[in-house]
């Protein structure tokens, strides 16, 4: 924990240099906050919008060392970090979100028996060692369902859905024979997503719980308000008290949640928590006066947290591979804010920007 709140001038690290290191850093600049990016990558979208960048690995010990000594606190803006990096930059500058927090989200296996630990209902699983185990998980759990790596999964990435067609032996090999898990389907209503900010002083706040929707394992759009009852909302924050309590978290977090309506035996169940600001949380930047973004940075450098509440509703759209180049007739739209990654490349799949459209909190979305 920082003793003193940092000041104007401060330098923050930050490990990854995608879209969301790019955001963070921008919210810091309009605090008049610097930030020195760590990325393993050439052209990362966030060395543009930084202060400093240093293009190394994240296994090399002399660039971390050299990186955590140029900085005054440090975090990251993507799970994925490995747990010896945020180690190494620990012994010289204080790293948030704490190292343990990311350990179980990095490992789905570790996340769903840390929610179960908080007595937090999670879908169905089954751990997987080996296609023998894949037989046996799918023969106890059956069909539909989804077979995921325990490490380095997301936008559907590391996931295999296992249907009544699917040969067993072919799914395992596709994740490449690691350690993984079988999730048993869950019929739900729509997922929902909070996202809370805890600050060095321990005092929690909470955007509104969004609606979200995915196309092809990966989120497409964002609706806020949820189109949930009230009660559900309020279950959904506490969840994700619970949760940041529990891993003593500083910094943003995301909780994911499935809703599979009043009479489900569990309405909210735990899909995935997120220990960094994330894509559901991206309205923030136009229907709030103070960011995700911002609020991670006020919490990482000791600040007072800023205000969660918002003066609209608001639906996202993710910009995927091709959509981005819509950026004109985008631009054009009235009562909607458009950001765009800077990312040189168009790939199917990738998250090239994003576009909120906000209305009055009286209306519809």
């Amino acid at each position: 924990m920082t003793d003193t709140p940092l000041s104007p001038g401060s330098t923050i690290g930050i490990l990854g240099g995608g879209q969301l290191g790019r955001m963070l850093a921008m919210a810091a600049a309009e605090l008049g906050l610097n930030c020195h990016i760590y990325c393993d990558e050439e052209n990362a979208p966030a060395y543009e919008v930084a202060a400093y960048h240093t293009v190394g690995a994240y296994d090399d010990e002399a660039a971390l060392r050299a990186f955590a000594q140029s900085v005054d606190v440090a975090t990251l803006e993507f799970e994925n970090v490995p747990a010896a990096a945020m180690a190494m930059v620990s012994k010289d500058a204080p790293v948030f979100p704490p190292p343990f927090a990311v350990e179980v989200s990095q490992d789905r296996l570790a996340e769903k028996r840390f929610a179960q630990e908080l007595g937090i209902g999670v879908a169905p699983y089954r751990e997987v060692k080996s296609l023998e185990e894949l037989e046996a998980a799918v023969e106890t759990l059956g069909r539909p369902g989804l077979l995921k790596t325990r490490r380095l999964g997301y936008d559907g990435k590391g996931q295999v859905k296992i249907t009544d067609e699917t040969d067993l032996a072919e799914a395992h090999e596709l994740v490449g024979g690691v350690d993984a898990l079988y999730e048993r389907f869950i019929d739900f209503r729509c997922e929902v997503s909070v996202v809370a900010v805890r600050g060095q002083d321990g005092e929690m706040r909470f955007y509104d719980p969004s609606e979200n929707r995915h196309e092809n394992q990966i989120l497409a759009e964002t609706r806020i308000p949820a189109r949930v009852p009230d009660e559900i909302v309020s279950n959904a924050t506490d969840i994700a008290r619970r949760i940041v309590e529990a891993l003593d978290y500083r910094g943003v977090l995301c909780v994911e949640l499935f809703y599979g309506g009043e009479r489900a035996p569990a309405p909210l169940i735990v899909n995935e928590i997120a220990p960094r600001v994330h894509n559901s949380g991206h309205w923030t930047l136009d229907a709030c006066a103070v960011s995700q973004f911002e609020n991670h940075i006020r919490a990482v450098v000791g600040w007072p947290l800023g205000p969660c509440t918002r003066h609209a509703n608001a639906v996202m759209k993710n910009l995927i591979g091709d959509d981005v180049k819509q950026w004109l007739e985008l631009a054009r739209e009235g009562n909607a804010g458009l950001h765009l990654y800077g990312k040189r490349h168009i790939r199917p799949g990738r998250k090239m920007g994003h576009i909120t459209w906000l209305s009055a909190m009286n209306g519809e979305c």
